[in-house]
């Protein structure tokens, strides 16, 4: 397992929260386990240690959209915080874009303590890639992931216990991601996140202008159709069709131009 790139975007290049991008390899797993691996909130506890609580609010299952309820348990100095996210997964040939967005919700006003944090984005690209055993297989999986929230904490220390705490969170993942390995090597049934993850919508794998268009106005649909059932619950959806089309241009795209076009729309989706 390889941390590759850790990039820190500052408030010199844009006025929202800080932003963390990192690039991750692991070897011998597959997309999909590492899809799953990232969306099951049942067995996210076991690794992630903060989370202390988490709840499916909300579930579609034609689109595997979903709206979950997180409470993080902080260090003594900071209260606990509370999300509620709004997530979706978009699929291209074996290429999975998983975004993930802090979204308002009537029905659990905000409380003093936990703290609510509304600005949240956290969506990663995972693909397979080459294995560097040099064997010119595609045993390995990449996953690029862009961050942002704020927790309500001063910037430079946030930044500083990223800088010194990354490698650490990132070896709790990987050894996670390996338990999760093993388990689904057993008969044990899917839990109801890890299903939803299987869940996608299909974007084409070389696209143009018009594509992104129609996977807008597909959007748009499903958004009018959400908006006549008790899915809708004060969450503006239009953030399901802006991921769908930032990630079909990022599939499209590579290099610097794909970088940059991620960076940008979760810069885009700050200021919603």
């Amino acid at each position: 397992m390889i941390l590759e790139k850790l990039l820190i975007f500052t408030r010199t290049q844009w006025a929202g929260p800080t932003v963390y991008r990192s690039r991750t390899v692991y070897e011998d797993a597959t997309p999909e386990l590492v899809r799953d691996f990232f969306w099951d909130d049942e067995f996210r506890p076991k690794w992630d240690h903060m989370l202390s609580y988490v709840e499916i609010l909300e579930e579609r299952p034609l689109t595997g959209t979903s709206i979950v309820h997180w409470i993080k348990k902080f260090p003594f100095f900071c209260s606990d915080r509370e999300y509620i996210i709004g997530r979706r997964i978009w699929e291209s040939g074996r290429t999975y874009y998983c975004v993930t967005k802090g979204v308002p919700y009537r029905s659990l006003p905000k409380r003093d303590k936990p703290r609510r944090v509304d600005l949240y984005f956290s969506s990663w690209i995972i693909r397979a890639v080459e294995s560097r055993k040099g064997d010119g297989q595609f045993t390995a999986c990449e996953v690029s992931l862009v961050h942002y929230e704020d927790m309500g904490i001063p910037k430079d220390v946030a930044k500083l216990g990223v800088r010194h705490g990354m490698w650490g969170t990132v070896k709790k993942i990987h050894s996670g991601m390996r338990t999760y390995q093993l388990a689904r090597k057993s008969e044990t049934a899917l839990s109801r996140s890890a299903l939803l993850a299987r869940i996608t919508t299909k974007i084409p794998s070389h696209g143009n202008l018009e594509s992104l268009n129609q996977v807008s106005e597909d959007g748009e649909n499903d958004q009018t159709e959400m908006s006549h059932t008790k899915m809708d619950n004060g969450v503006d959806w239009r953030w399901v069709v802006v991921g769908g089309t930032v990630a079909l241009v990022c599939g499209i795209q590579t290099g610097v131009i794909g970088k940059a076009l991620l960076f940008g729309a979760a810069r885009r989706l700050a200021r919603r």
